[in-house]
This record gives structure tokens, sequence and C-alpha cells, in this order.
């Protein structure tokens, strides 16, 4: 890839992390058990196809770089007292398993790839 695609791809890794972090922020808190497993599957899509997109461990990174600001910044709250995380069960499992799942997409690419049952040579 050209280094101006690279850029974009990556830009466009880091938007869908934000996109994906908000939505699942507010999915899995409003149809829970099923919203928390939606948010959690939109996740692994994102991480996953971060990977494949760009190639690398660089694609999860960008796009977890994206779902973690996003997190981070509903679970702060604001001055008025609204909160999209308010400490529950769900949202622990929501994030801490948001990050399980970018360090297993994060460690794919460095697994080797098998390439189907070895068939012996004819002759």
């Amino acid at each position: 890839m050209s280094t101006p695609v690279k850029v974009a791809v990556h830009t466009v890794l880091v938007l869908l992390g934000i996109l994906v972090g908000l939505a699942g922020a507010l999915v899995q808190g409003a149809w829970f058990p099923g919203g928390l497993l939606l948010a959690l599957l939109a996740t692994w899509a994102l991480f996953y196809g971060g990977l494949r997109a760009a190639g690398g461990q660089l694609g999860v990174l960008t796009s977890g770089a994206g779902w973690l600001a996003a997190v981070v910044v509903l679970s702060l709250g604001r001055s008025e007292g609204d909160k999209v995380f308010w400490g529950g069960v769900a949202d622990l499992v929501y994030v801490l398993g948001g990050m399980v799942i970018a360090v297993i997409c994060a460690t794919l690419s460095m697994m080797p790839q098998h390439r189907g049952p070895a068939r012996p040579l004819d002759k």
C-alpha cells in the first residue's frame, strides 16, 4: 500500500473505533444482555477488520485507540452528573471484554497461518 492509502485506512479505522465505542456504550446499557453481546461482537468485528484492512497489528492499534478514546470520554461523565457508564457489571464486561478482544486480535497476526492438510507428493 502507498503511504496516502495507509493514512486513509488508519484514519478511517480511528473514526470507526470512535463510532463503535459510542454505539457499543449506548447499546450495551439499553438492551441487556443482548445489547452487551451485540456491542462485544461489533467490537470484535472492528478489531479483526482493522487487523485485516491494515494487514497487521497497527490496524488493531488504531481502531483500538479510537474505541478506547470514546469509552474513556463517555465514562468521565459531565459536570451535571450525566453518565453513560454507571459502574455496573455490564459496563465492566464491555470495557474489559473490549480490551481482551483487542489483545486477542493483535496476537492473531503473530500466529502461523494454517495451509491445510499435508498431502503426499505425487510421483
